[in-house]
């Protein structure tokens, strides 16, 4: 379970201090958690701090009962902890079996590589071997960082926004692949996304807006308002904190 206590981070633009974050205090221990809100409300750079990539000015990180506040990302990682980003990185000279295996953290035979890239939906004997450059598409890419999520198999695994950069078939397979994707890796699973398809398949919705949590719950509480209220949903929902506060 991760949780956060307090959280705020600040930054400062042309000597100007903006307050991206605010006193975020949050549970999650659900199988399958979407983070959403609209662009610059700060859901990105939440993610970033639960992996640790970015440090919050104030606040505290739990996992699994552990203040992880000032550990770096490669310490949080040892103890479980996966990201994603937007965009994959691509590695010229590295094959997608390398970078598979570096994931998984053992040497692994080429069979079990192929299983993974197997359960993304790719041919493994069409990827095994290529490389992870700039001849692979979006959907490509975004399927065997996937598949290296799926070789980690970590107790909790954030992606932010896998769709961006994919068409609309490739999100559509994509999809299949996170349904499966619990009963492989068995961890808490947080995606950032605007996608509604994303918003079915989640047992938890997180609207983030103005850096602050301003609706949380299970998809049938949280969906009829992101339906109705669009595309102004966080700022009803920012109005309606304020005035029950």
């Amino acid at each position: 379970m991760i949780e956060l206590r307090d959280v705020c981070f600040s930054a400062e633009s042309a000597g100007v201090k903006k307050d991206i974050l605010q006193n975020i205090n949050l549970k999650i221990d659900e199988r399958f958690v979407c983070l959403t809100g609209p662009n610059g409300s700060g859901k990105s750079t939440l993610a970033r701090i639960i992996a640790g990539i970015v440090k919050p000015t104030s606040g505290q990180i739990f996992f699994d009962g552990e203040d992880i506040t000032d550990l770096t990302i490669t310490e949080r990682a040892k103890r479980g902890i996966s990201f994603a980003f937007q965009q994959p990185v691509r590695f010229k000279g590295i094959t997608v079996k390398d970078l598979v295996t570096l994931a998984a953290g053992k040497k692994l035979t080429t069979a079990e590589c192929c299983q993974y890239l197997s359960e993304v939906g790719l041919c493994a004997q069409d990827y095994i071997s290529r490389e992870v450059d700039d001849s692979l598409s979006g959907g490509e890419i975004k399927r065997i960082e996937i598949a290296t999520m799926l070789a980690r198999s970590t107790s909790l695994t954030l992606f932010d926004e896998p769709e961006a950069g994919i068409d609309i078939w490739s999100f559509g397979n994509l999809i299949e692949v996170f349904q499966k994707m619990y009963d492989k890796i068995q961890g808490n699973i947080l995606i950032i996304s605007h996608q509604e398809r994303i918003f079915d398949i989640a047992d938890r919705i997180i609207v983030v807006a103005d850096g602050q949590v301003v609706a949380d719950g299970e998809k049938e509480e949280v969906l009829p308002v992101l339906a109705n209220q669009r595309p102004t949903v966080c700022s009803v929902l920012t109005e309606k904190v304020k005035k029950e506060g």
